[in-house]
């Protein structure tokens, strides 16, 4: 259990207070939020309401600061970034691995500037990656979970997969074009942050230290307790085997996770800086860890 800032005095309150917390419905980030959601992990004064929300509709809704704490793709935060600061944990990063092209038969990475790709939203990394490995491919948005789907169906050639899609997408007879994960790390050194959580400011220093201490122990909790956090994230894992969830959680829930590092940081600032260069994102990002 977590000393509070209301224990030590610096923040008054005289009844619980309600922190809004909203998150993806994946396995991965119901791993690292399972110690607060099943109050395994508690800080006096303050009672956390969780909420799920597929990641390109949390984007747009910190655009007008909705939720206290949220997840968001990394491209969303140059938008956000006067509401928002980013919390040192919950990052899901890739090393090496991330976010893939994939079409319904095999073609080269030069083709895809030759076809619509079908991609899970415009203020997603994954958007902003592709647009950085090809700056004139052609996108339609489509619901992340659909674009296996309506590739495998023949109205788009190709997609660009998330989530739990880069381990069962070739279970649909789909073939992979590129990963740009690898790409990425081809082109810079470093891994791809794909996602992490941004805190509001307008709570205040204190109240974003204890909320940020609070999520880092509920990512020791789950790391420190992995059979009962993966059995409870098994419910949002979309049909995937044990086996296969567990490699999924591993993949994006660790040590990175507790805390970038450095080198986690610098690619943060790295990807957003070539996104501003490349004229894809229109504001320099500043950005401030919690």
């Amino acid at each position: 259990m977590i000393e509070s800032a209301f224990q030590m005095g610096t923040i008054p309150t005289a009844e619980v207070r309600e922190i809004t917390v909203a998150h993806s419905p994946d396995s991965d980030d119901a791993f690292m939020f399972y110690g607060l959601a099943t109050n395994k992990v508690r800080v006096p004064g303050l009672r956390f309401t969780h909420t799920l929300c597929d990641i390109e509709t949390l984007n747009r809704m910190a655009l007008n600061g909705h939720y206290d704490v949220t997840a968001i793709s990394f491209h969303a935060y140059p938008y956000i970034q006067d509401k928002y600061a980013l919390l040192s944990s919950g990052g899901s990063v890739g090393e090496g691995y991330g976010p893939m092209i994939v079409a319904s038969r095999p073609i080269s990475p030069e083709q895809v500037t030759r076809r619509t790709i079908a991609v899970p939203g415009t203020m997603t990394t994954a958007f902003l990656t592709l647009k950085l490995f090809d700056p004139h491919v052609v996108t339609e948005v489509v619901p992340f979970d659909q674009i296996i789907p309506t590739v495998k169906a023949g109205k788009f050639e190709a997609g660009l997969i998330i989530h739990e899609g880069q381990l069962t997408f070739s279970k649909s007879g789909l073939y992979k074009v590129i990963d740009l994960g690898e790409w990425w790390r081809g082109q810079s050194g470093l891994p791809l942050p794909l996602g992490g959580n941004a805190i509001r400011r307008n709570l205040g220093k204190p109240l974003m230290q204890v909320v940020g201490a609070a999520l880092k122990q509920s990512i020791q909790y789950a790391l420190q307790n992995r059979a009962e956090a993966l059995a409870y994230a098994m419910q949002f894992a979309r049909d995937l085997e044990p086996q296969l969830a567990d490699k999924f959680v591993g993949m994006y829930v660790n040590e990175r996770t507790l805390d970038y590092g450095d080198e986690g940081r610098r690619a943060v600032e790295e990807l957003l800086r070539r996104g501003f260069r490349d004229g894809i994102i229109p504001n320099q990002a500043r950005v401030d860890w919690v």
